[in-house]
């Protein structure tokens, strides 16, 4: 069992999410323009998201998102678990 309080250890700079945006928008050869276009966003979301400036997104973001890019919301984001 996990000990709830480890969390509370690590410094709150430590994110341990990351977003994949930028290289899947890479991969699939699209702008940022482009995707915000399909995904129906407005450019300077898609563009903080793909420059990794956001501390957070909203769920309609992400639907969008996974729709343009056609892939999953795990593909977008990748865990980094920190050894604390």
């Amino acid at each position: 069992m996990k000990n709830i309080n480890l969390y509370n250890k690590i410094a709150y700079n430590e994110i341990m999410i990351k977003n994949n945006i930028s290289t899947i928008i890479g991969m699939k050869r699209l702008s940022v323009s482009e995707t915000a276009r399909i995904a129906g966003l407005a450019y300077n979301t898609v563009d903080s998201l793909y420059r990794d400036e956001t501390k957070s997104i909203k769920f309609e973001t992400m639907d969008r998102l996974c729709y343009a890019l056609e892939c999953t919301p795990a593909e977008l984001f990748k865990y980094y678990p920190n050894d604390v």
